[in-house]
């Protein structure tokens, strides 16, 4: 199936109180093993590039291509959106350049008005292509490509701003942050949320939501966050599978060394993690 943009998809979620998952790439093997996990739940997904991952890749267009022609090559029957995960201005307008079928217009650190201004002006670009835009309001906590956060509460009356300026979804903090939750992290603000969700109409998302309890998860997306970002979970994964390997001493085998070999049980990792996640978010069979 050929890439689809996320509006009616992630609507259709807030309607149906569940969520469907977004999951960052960063290489071909990363590619695979979401795509894998999709195909293999029978249910849409989002795949996601942030700016750090495309330049690593070697360029957003290269992403885009990667993603078309690895679902091609993988028969991949389920809708797949392919998105910029926190992108400043300039990497939004280059996505929507590009042909990607979603972008975030991540402009929490700017002055809220500019926020605001900046948007407005990344919708307009994108729906003139049927793309979809994810906005921010509120910081989330930690470090994302540059990008700091120390994760305050999203406030109501700018999310309804923001809201306004016609976005797709929208991304608020409500106590999440990126990377690894320490040990005296408070937990999400449901109350907050329930602000939020009923000021608001549009699909809310959640960033960092690797190292959340899955009952707040649950909880949370039953109140109204339709999209989950999950990148942190994936890292872990793969980096203990590839450890376990070398441990193991399995690349000391006959040809233990070759590269596709080594790389083969963090691919399963993610896969099988994606996989969890799907479950967890509710996410229902393509029909």
């Amino acid at each position: 199936m050929s890439l689809v943009n996320g509006t009616e998809i992630f609507k259709a979620a807030r309607e149906g109180h569940y969520a469907v998952g977004a999951f960052n790439t960063n290489n071909l093997e990363w590619t695979r093993a979401i795509l894998g996990a999709a195909q293999e739940t029978n249910t849409p997904i989002l795949i996601q590039t942030s700016m750090g991952a495309a330049k690593y890749m070697g360029g957003y267009e290269l992403c885009k291509n990667l993603v078309e022609q690895t679902i091609k090559s993988m028969n991949i029957t389920v809708p797949v959106i392919m998105h910029l995960d926190h992108g400043n201005y300039e990497a939004a307008k280059e996505c929507i350049e590009v042909g990607y079928n979603s972008v975030m217009f991540d402009g929490h650190d700017l002055p809220f008005e500019e926020n605001l201004a900046k948007t407005k002006e990344i919708v307009a670009l994108a729906h003139a292509k049927g793309i979809s835009v994810e906005a921010e309001v509120g910081s989330i906590g930690g470090e994302e490509d540059g990008i700091i956060g120390a994760g305050e509460l999203a406030d109501v009356e700018e999310a309804k701003q923001l809201a306004a300026a016609g976005p797709d979804y929208l991304a608020v903090g409500i106590g999440n942050i990126h990377g690894v939750y320490p040990e005296n992290w408070q937990g999400l603000s449901f109350d907050r949320l329930q602000e939020l969700a009923d000021a608001i109409d549009l699909p809310l998302v959640l960033h960092g939501g690797s190292g959340i309890p899955k009952e707040q998860i649950l909880k949370a997306i039953e109140m109204g966050i339709s999209k989950v970002n999950v990148n942190t979970e994936q890292q872990i994964a793969w980096s203990n599978a590839v450890k376990e390997y070398y441990a193991e001493n399995k690349d000391q085998a006959e040809k233990g060394f070759d590269p596709r070999k080594v790389l083969a049980p963090g691919t399963k990792a993610i896969k099988d993690t994606v996989e969890s996640r799907i479950e967890w978010f509710g996410t229902p069979a393509v029909k």
